[in-house]
Order: C-alpha cells, then structure tokens, then sequence
C-alpha cells in the first residue's frame, strides 16, 4: 500500500522519512520547490504535483496530510475528494479543528471515501523517531491503516479514540493541557531567576528531570533550553496561540465545564504579546524545542 504524503514542511517530511526508512513506500508531494528538493535530498520519491500524486499511487490510495489547520487542509481535503475514488482513504494529521473534521469526514462520506482524523503529538523529534498519535475514524478504515500508525508513532504511542473527530478533539485537549504545563514551568523558573540565590537554571531543570515528580520531557527541553542560552538573552518573551487552547475553552464553555487555568494560561500568552517576561521567554524557547516554532528575538 502506497502512502502519499502531502505536506512536506518540519513534521511532514520527518514523518514520511520515519515511516519510509522502516520500508513504507512513500510518495511525497509539497507546494514548495524548496521542500520537494530537500525531501528527494533526503532519499523520499517526490513528484512536483497533485495529479502526478495521485496518478502514481496504487489503488487504494492512502493521502496523509501534514498541511496547516483550517481554510488550507479543508479547501485540500474537499479538492481530494472530487478526484478520489470510493474507498480511498485521506489522514489529516494536523492540528485541525475537530468540527471541521467531523465535516471533512461527512463530507468525503458521501462520495464513499474515508477521512481519518489524526491528532499528532511528539515535536519534530517525535514525527522523526516515534509521535504519539490520536485517531479518530470509521474503524473499518483505521484498521486498515493501523500498521502503518503503529509504525509511525512510538511504543505504545497509538491510540484509536473513536469516530470522526475524536482525534482532534483528544489533540485539542492535549494541547490545553501543554499550555498549562509551560506555563507554570514558565512561572517557576521566573520566580528562581529573580531569587536571591545564583540558582543554575540547567542544573536545576536536570535534576528535576531525574526522579521528581514533575519530570517530563518539557522539563528535559528546559535543561536543553537554559545550557544553549542560559539568561535567554536577546529573546522576546512573546508566545503565540496556535488556536487549540480556544477551541478547548469554547468546548468547555459549551459543555459548561469549568477550565480556569488553561483559559488563564492562553490570556497570559495574549498578554505576553504585549509584555517581556522572562516566564514568556521560558515558554517561548521550549515551543521553538519541541516543534520549531519560530522565536522572536530582541532588536
């Protein structure tokens, strides 16, 4: 079964690159020139079209998407399902929201091709050597692909959660749950940067990386963070919001389920827009460690 990978960019290329060293065959596809040439320097077959994607692949088509959440996946997904055929199946692994999943999902449907949506979770490290993977679909299609997520994700890092938007919806919460994470470590290791004591903030995130309770892989990113750049000088403390911690608040609003903290965690990241914190810096370096995002740095 031939996948074909549409989305080449940080995580895209990592996953195809992951999947196809362990003998997946992979067929990728990038609007850019530039990442369709890194990827073939990297050893994947790339080809410089969708038709030409399309056409290459063996029935029944697999398409993986690893394209930016909203207006782009959903105008991809619906051009997709005008060329498909029945039975085709489409992966949507980005950070979409799960009502337009749930409708991508409908959508493809009724023309007799599956849509799978997958929330995916690990940084590029993860997309590279093992991501954790949340998917929601028709089981009849997820079992289908269940050997390649297997392959994709790390040990006991794949979990198929339900129908049609259960992924997203599993990646939304996760997401609501990381901004409050980094935001406390961000508070915390403010507070040991002011103190009175010449705390080593390396030194300090390593041991608590070793047998505390709050160790974690972000805590093992903050140690990363703090040997490069140990004051995160000539870095501005502003952090975006990607959209999932909104959406996590909207749902929770929805169902009139209290959660206070992630909803202060994304106000702090708006505020922070406005402010340089040395917390929001914290935060700041450990997105750019775990997912590349871009950092902004001091003029």
């Amino acid at each position: 079964m031939d996948i074909g990978f549409i989305g080449l960019g940080k995580m895209g290329l990592n996953m195809a690159l992951n999947v196809h060293e362990q003998g997946w065959p992979i067929i990728g596809f990038d609007v850019t020139k530039e990442a369709r040439a890194t990827a073939r320097e990297q050893g994947l077959s790339v080809v410089d079209s969708l038709p030409e994607l399309l056409k290459a692949l063996n029935k029944r088509r697999v398409i993986f998407l690893s394209t930016p959440a909203g207006q782009i996946t959903n105008q991809l997904v619906a051009e997709l399902v005008e060329q498909l055929a029945p039975e085709d199946i489409i992966v949507d692994s980005g950070n979409s929201n799960f009502h337009d999943s749930v409708a991508n999902a409908q959508f493809a449907k009724e023309k007799g091709i599956y849509f799978i949506d997958c929330g995916t979770s690990g940084g590029i490290k993860g997309a590279r050597g093992g991501a954790c993977l949340m998917v929601g679909g028709a089981p009849e299609a997820v079992k289908v692909l269940t050997p390649f997520f297997e392959d994709l994700a790390c040990e006991q890092g794949y979990l198929y959660a339900g129908k049609s938007g259960a992924g997203h919806y599993l990646k939304m919460v996760h997401n609501g749950i990381e901004y409050v994470m980094m935001q406390a470590m961000g508070e915390g290791f403010n507070l040991l940067e002011a103190a009175e004591y010449d705390f080593a903030l390396e030194k300090v995130a390593d041991v608590w990386n070793h047998g505390s309770i709050i160790e974690a892989r972000l805590m093992g990113l903050a140690k990363e963070v703090f040997a490069e750049n140990p004051t995160l000088a000539n870095l501005e403390g502003k952090v975006a919001a990607n959209g999932e911690a909104k959406w996590m608040i909207e749902e929770a609003l929805r169902l009139e389920m209290p959660v206070p903290t992630t909803a202060l965690s994304l106000f702090t990241r708006n505020e922070s827009m406005l402010a340089n914190h040395f917390s929001n810096k914290v935060v700041a370096s450990l997105r750019q460690g775990f997912g590349g995002h871009e950092v902004v740095k001091s003029q």
